[in-house]
């Protein structure tokens, strides 16, 4: 059996086992690269998935505009613990404090702490992420500025817009001079105008009677720099090759040193669970050595980028289903054990006292979703909804959050149980007195009600 063989059967295998149409992979391990596609790119029009194959990328987009503002701070024109309003003066936040104090050290590790899930679109022009930012005044200061992680796309936007404003250009220009184009990058974009000429994978719902085309095939303009990339496993293993590489691009010529790649990879506060945080990045040590990752979720496709520089490893996989997640953690899994020798031990779930699941029972609201936790004979029950929405109109609407088992699995950490997102972890956070004050779940926070 060839290493060709012998990888492609496995991944194969898994995404068989989901409601995925299609996915792409990219693997660089042992010194070679592996690059396939599995399934269709639409269920209604299918052609075969390949490495070229146009997917959302979702918020790994954060990483590509972290990695343009290092080259911005190589070069003098950005200093990552200067305030932002050395750049933004007009900046207005609801926490006039935070909008004096907040630097993009906090931006790139979210820990601004204000609503990260403003999804508001304000046009397609190219003042569109400038009136975005005009609006963040309106969202709720949850935390103390760089007290406690929690992801934040609204944070993400606003480092963006300092791009823009450094660089002097649109934030899509910016991202295509300073890191796309000298890496080569020829089949990434950012407008449907670009990709619509190639081959491109349509998201999917998956409902109770089958599964469905999401549409639109959308992303506001003023998150192209948080969550709008589109791209290929090919592309994304030249990011990845990049990303663990000595800084230089396709031609040579230096892109980024070594030292600010090894700092984005340095970890820079606690983040959720076991990772923290770096700049831009998630990181995890795993069998000893650091994986930096981040994933990517928009309407219908999710993807996984995950790099272990220490091992020269690097994964990406790309899915057109809401369920891809299901896929990216079993090929992650696979791949880690067969390539490196690496098992990452599933968690292990925990009995609890009738008295310490009701302690944990009860609402908990952010902003962007409302999450109530009940004990249903013996088992703690999750019931989620979400408050917000990334577009607007939707010719089909995305399936509810069906409720969910969860049961513990470590002091104060609960796994899922059910459905599209089984496997997923959260965590009570109290405060000083011991008393649980937040659910961090999704990699967001919600306060207890």
């Amino acid at each position: 059996m060839t290493e060709a063989t012998a990888t492609r059967d496995p991944v194969d295998a898994i995404w068989r086992d989901h409601a995925v149409p299609g996915v792409a992979v990219g693997l660089i391990a042992d010194g070679e690269e592996w690059l396939s596609g599995f399934g269709v790119t639409n269920v209604e029009h299918p052609l075969p998935v390949d490495a070229d194959t146009l997917f959302q990328i979702g918020s790994i987009t954060k990483t590509f505009t972290a990695t343009a503002l290092m080259r911005l701070v190589e070069r003098g024109d950005v200093e990552l613990d200067a305030p932002v309003r050395t750049y933004l003066p007009d900046l207005g936040l609801r926490d006039e404090d935070v909008a004096r104090r907040v630097t993009l050290r906090h931006l790139l590790t979210h820990r601004g702490g204000w609503f990260g899930d403003y999804f508001d679109d304000t046009g397609a022009d190219d003042d569109a992420l400038a009136r975005y930012v005009a609006n963040l005044h309106t969202l709720e200061q949850l935390t103390p500025l760089g007290a406690l992680w929690s992801y934040s796309n609204s944070g993400f936007a606003l480092a963006a817009r300092v791009l823009e404003v450094r660089a002097g250009m649109s934030a899509e220009a910016a991202l295509t001079e300073l890191v796309l184009r000298p890496l080569a990058m020829t089949r990434s974009f950012f407008f449907a105008r670009d990709a619509i000429t190639h081959r491109v994978a349509a998201g999917h719902f998956v409902y109770d009677d089958g599964t469905r085309v999401a549409r639109p095939w959308y992303i506001p303009r003023n998150a192209h720099a948080i969550g709008g990339l589109i791209s290929s496993a090919r592309d994304m293993l030249k990011y990845a090759r990049f990303h663990q590489g000595d800084g230089t691009g396709a031609d040579g010529a230096r892109v980024l040193s070594i030292e600010s790649l090894r700092l984005m990879r340095t970890p820079q506060a606690a983040g959720p669970l076991d990772a923290h945080a770096g700049l831009g990045w998630s990181l995890r040590e795993i069998g000893g050595v650091l994986m930096a990752s981040h994933t990517g979720g928009t309407i219908g496709q999710q993807a996984l980028l995950a790099c272990v520089p220490a091992r020269s490893f690097a994964l990406v996989v790309l899915t057109n289903s809401g369920h891809g997640s299901l896929v990216h953690q079993a090929v992650l899994n696979w791949t880690l054990a067969a390539r490196l020798g690496i098992q990452i031990p599933d968690p292990v779930r925990e009995a609890r006292s009738a008295d310490e699941l009701s302690e944990v029972a009860g609402v908990y609201e952010s902003p962007g979703n409302h999450i109530e936790i009940s004990v249903d004979d013996g088992e703690l029950v999750m019931h989620s909804q979400t408050k917000v929405s990334l577009a607007r109109e939707y010719e089909r609407k995305p399936p509810p959050m069906p409720p969910a088992r969860a049961a513990f699995c470590g002091v104060d950490r609960v796994l899922v149980l059910d459905g599209p997102t089984r496997n997923a972890q959260g965590e009570f956070l109290r405060d000083a007195s011991g008393k649980i004050e937040w659910l961090r779940i999704g990699g967001r926070i919600h306060r207890r009600a």
